[in-house]
């Protein structure tokens, strides 16, 4: 039996303790569910695992080796491979490309490009998905790219696997094509460490789960042994799991209309109407096309035919970003860290960047008027952050997307519509973000709800739309269809 594990390891950042004395063990044969709230840990320790980062003090083991790194690769080196989940493919590279970089197989002195492919290809087919491994990674989707990912790890024949988030962005079948490649490893004598925020699949993937909380070993037990309300007591302690509260109303009128809008190969013939301060839900699978429906009614991406009307008025039939923002609506993408925060810049100024107009006289900045916007939202959405000034970059994932809400909320929207806002986020993160749409529409501020995670939509939405393959194929109460019934009709089933 293989066994990783950990003895007093120790990590330290200016005024942070990010590991405080952590001692655990990983043994092979057994896929291992590391969990914990934003902030606590979990990243670091695989980080040093991965050689990312070194620990302050401590030691680590694989089979009784005391290891220790300077770099990802010598970890690579030495069979630890990790599946962060921020992807690192290259866009204009192909499949095969990405998962052989650096070590593309010659023939001479030139890369032979049909074993690449050959190989490529093998390692796809063992993960069940049917990818080209000529094709360029940006023309393929969210899933597609992460199960390249995965594959790119694979390749390198891991004793460890490190797997943060790898489901985020996958749809129900193929998560189960996941689990199934995750299961063959394992019986390979695989140490696989599994992190997810999902905490309901790892019941069904996870035969161990290891705990930390605020840099701390919790516990490490086997997943019988627990339950959804064990995990969460040591994540959190006590952690209010809230519904929808009874007071939320949705008035009457109606402040936008979509009509039989189509995008060729997308999306076809939807129309919904939206009411004043009603949260609306869209359930449906990846590939659906509630992803592309919420970007074109942003003006994001175009659309076909259809007419879109915010209060009364008919939206460009080449609507823009630009031009829905001043009809009042606002988005949270999809891929925060790429289409809804800049990183690299404060988190004060990307509080103001929706809502640059209002803070400008004559086309400069009102420094005054900036900070006081900034601030603003950082208390409202009781944002964590170290300074206005620090970068964006530094903060969580939870409290990167409050950044974007509290943008496009600078902007005095009067319709929200959030792709995905709780995706990789924590469970208590996922609680505030959901009180702040509540929050919104008890000021008559309505908002259109995307998210793969179904039962969000059953906690969170007055009402929910069934996309399934570019169409709208039914509406339901919330509060008249049980969870299992709800993923039945997003597959296929019957509503």
């Amino acid at each position: 039996m293989r066994i990783l594990r950990t003895e007093h390891i120790r990590k330290e950042y200016p005024g942070c303790l990010a590991l405080d004395d952590i001692g655990v063990s990983f043994d092979s044969g057994r896929v291992h569910a590391l969990v914990g709230k934003n902030g606590s840990g979990k990243s670091t320790l695989v980080k040093i695992f991965s050689g990312a980062i070194q620990p302050t003090s401590g030691k680590f083991y694989l089979d009784d080796e005391e290891l220790s790194f300077d770099s990802p690769v010598e970890a690579q080196h030495k069979g630890i491979a990790t599946v962060y989940q921020e992807l690192s493919l290259i866009p204009y590279l192909s499949v095969a490309e990405n998962i052989f970089l650096g070590r593309l197989p010659k023939k001479g002195r030139l890369i032979d490009w049909k074993t690449a492919n050959r190989q490529a290809g093998e390692l796809l087919q063992k993960m069940n998905v049917d990818i080209d491994p000529a094709e360029k990674v940006y023309k393929l989707s969210m899933w597609q790219c992460q199960v390249v990912e995965i594959t790119k790890a694979m390749s390198y024949n891991p004793k460890v696997l490190v797997l943060d988030e790898p489901t985020s962005a996958l749809a129900q079948h193929e998560v189960q094509s996941l689990f199934q490649a995750v299961r063959a490893l394992k019986n390979q004598g695989v140490i696989i460490i599994y992190i997810s925020h999902r905490l309901q699949e790892l019941w069904e993937i996870a035969d161990t789960v290891t705990v930390l909380r605020d840099g701390k070993l919790i516990d490490s037990i086997p997943m019988q042994d627990t339950d959804h309300r064990g995990i969460v007591h040591m994540m959190f302690g006590e952690v209010e799991i809230r519904s929808r509260p009874d007071d939320l109303s949705v008035q009457e009128e109606n402040v936008m209309e979509v009509k039989h809008l189509t995008r060729a190969g997308k999306f076809e013939d939807v129309s919904f109407t939206l009411k004043k301060g009603e949260v609306l839900g869209i359930a449906g699978m990846l590939g659906a096309g509630r992803t592309e429906l919420l970007r074109s009614v942003f003006g994001a991406d175009p659309y076909d035919s259809g007419e879109i009307i915010v209060e009364g008025k008919s939206a460009p039939q080449k609507p823009t970003p630009e031009s829905m923002k001043k009809l009042g609506l606002g988005l949270t993408p999809e891929e925060r860290k790429t289409q809804g925060v800049i990183l690299i810049h404060s988190i004060r100024d990307n509080l103001c960047y929706a809502g640059l107009d209002r803070i400008c006289d004559n086309h400069i900045v009102n420094s005054a008027r900036r900070n006081e916007f900034a601030q603003r939202q950082i208390n409202d959405l009781q944002i964590k952050v170290p300074s206005p000034l620090a970068l964006v970059s530094s903060l969580s994932g939870g409290n990167q997307q409050k950044i974007v809400l509290g943008n496009w909320l600078n902007n005095q929207p009067k319709i929200m519509l959030y792709d995905e806002p709780s995706r990789g986020i924590d469970v208590s993160a996922k609680q505030q973000i959901f009180q702040i749409m509540w929050d919104q529409s008890r000021k008559g501020i309505s908002s259109i709800f995307v998210s793969s995670e179904l039962e969000e939509l059953l906690e969170v939405c007055h009402r929910i739309l069934i996309m399934r393959m570019g169409k709208i194929v039914g509406e339901i109460d919330p509060g008249e269809i049980r969870i299992d019934e709800l993923y039945a009709a997003a597959m296929g089933g019957n509503i």
